[in-house]
């Protein structure tokens, strides 16, 4: 079975609306986007370039789908290249034409076809779809979680766990990862169970 990988840059308070530019998401009057071009470093570059290694298929939600369909076909290098030869998946509600080469929209029954295509890859990226991703934490249908944080307080926008969110046990796989200027890369694996619980005081009186 292939693994699911969600792939996220955020704010150290949890915002990872529009990051990349300031006309990728306005939603809620959101006035920040593009708010992780300016703590972009060589570190943050490699990391994600390495964390793409084996990946096999994109599965994207329609927002990020169109941002990337409208930018990364006229692009040259490793990561264009990488992403205009793979499979691309879209989960939508509606039924959007979708033109850039090797695209799929999902049925209707979105958990379903994903589950499915755990069958098929060995590597799937999730990359932003924040709304989308908020179905996959609620139906734990993910196996990796990337997290690049970064060290800003931005007090108001679409958050990375945004409400969708079960009880979860993840498990640190890698050394956390930090760079110059301040981002912190986190990447965990989905755990079995539920988080515990216990009594910090038990065995303290005295």
């Amino acid at each position: 079975m292939g693994l699911i990988h969600i792939d996220l840059f955020t704010t150290l308070d949890g915002v990872a609306q529009a990051p990349g530019g300031p006309d990728e998401d306005a939603d809620g009057g959101f006035a920040f986007g593009g708010w992780q071009a300016p703590l972009l470093d060589e570190v943050v570059g490699e990391q994600i370039s390495s964390g793409m290694a084996g990946m096999d298929a994109l599965l994207l939600g329609r927002r990020t789908y169109d941002i990337f369909a409208a930018y990364w076909p006229h692009e040259d290098g490793d990561i264009a290249r990488l992403f205009n030869r793979l499979p691309k998946y879209v989960a939508s509600r509606r039924t959007p034409a979708l033109e850039w080469a090797g695209s799929t929209l999902l049925g209707p029954d979105v958990v379903a076809a994903v589950r499915e295509l755990r069958e098929q890859h060995a590597n799937i990226h999730v990359i932003g779809s924040l709304d989308f991703v908020q179905t996959l934490f609620a139906e734990r249908l993910f196996d990796r979680l990337t997290l690049w944080v970064y060290p800003i307080l931005l007090g108001g926008g679409k958050k990375v766990f945004a409400g969708g969110v079960v009880p979860t046990n993840l498990r640190l796989i890698e050394p956390v990862v930090t760079s110059p200027k301040g981002a912190v890369l986190q990447r965990y694996a989905l755990a079995d169970g539920v988080p515990g619980v216990g009594d910090m005081s038990a065995g303290q009186a005295g």
